[in-house]
């Protein structure tokens, strides 16, 4: 299987490192992770530094009492646990186009997924998030386009299995493309279709004569 070679950016690595890019732009980071080693090694390198950097901040005083009483807990006998059942053997897990940790959220068989049809050959599976932010799965089957649009904020695409092209470039499994404000683009699925995870940080906005005036009506 050949390497990402569209990657989240430096910035979006840096936010999620930190902990500030929210569930659904950390879901989207997250789960290229499992398909990029190199941004792997790049976030691993981020925590090192932050590790670091932890390490020389002056530390807090202890409350009073506080030694004295954890040492008192030491002393308290270990609750009684049973014992682990034995391990039950399970087959060989089959690969899935789905990785973790997007697999929580939806599953890892795009087959029993609930679909809705959102145009002809243009399906979405919407993922329940906190905090009102959205993502969902999207497949499109090969040549479909999805509307031109533009943003009011970020719209990070990560493919999951096949690929699309746009005025960004082709993007194929493990691929993360990145839209901005500045970006006006229509999407085209590869003949052998597309799956991917969509994050909108923002609006969606519809561009060309027909999409302007289909606007105010329609919620992508």
């Amino acid at each position: 299987m050949s390497l990402p070679l569209h990657h989240p950016g430096d910035a979006l690595l840096m936010d999620y490192a930190g902990g500030c890019l929210g569930e659904a732009g950390g879901l989207v980071v997250a789960t290229h992770l499992a398909l990029c080693p190199g941004c792997r090694h790049a976030v691993a390198d981020l925590d090192a530094v932050g590790g670091a950097l932890l390490e020389e901040l002056e530390p807090d005083a202890l409350a009073p009492g506080a030694l004295d009483a954890l040492l008192a807990r030491l002393d308290e006998p270990p609750p009684y646990e049973e014992p682990p059942a034995p391990p039950r053997r399970t087959p060989p897990a089959v690969p899935s186009l789905i990785p973790e940790p997007l697999r929580r959220y939806v599953g890892g068989d795009p087959a029993a997924m609930r679909w809705r049809m959102m145009a002809p050959g243009f399906q979405c599976v919407d993922i329940p998030l906190s905090h009102g932010e959205r993502a969902r799965l999207i497949r499109m089957k090969g040549g479909v386009a999805a509307p031109r649009h533009s943003h009011e904020g970020l719209e990070l695409a990560l493919v999951l299995d096949g690929g699309f092209h746009d005025a960004l470039g082709q993007f194929a499994r493990g691929d993360v493309a990145v839209g901005d404000g500045s970006i006006d683009h229509k999407p085209v699925a590869d003949p052998e279709g597309c799956l991917c995870l969509s994050v909108t940080l923002g609006r969606l906005r519809l561009t060309g004569a027909v999409g302007r005036f289909l606007n105010p009506f329609v919620r992508l």
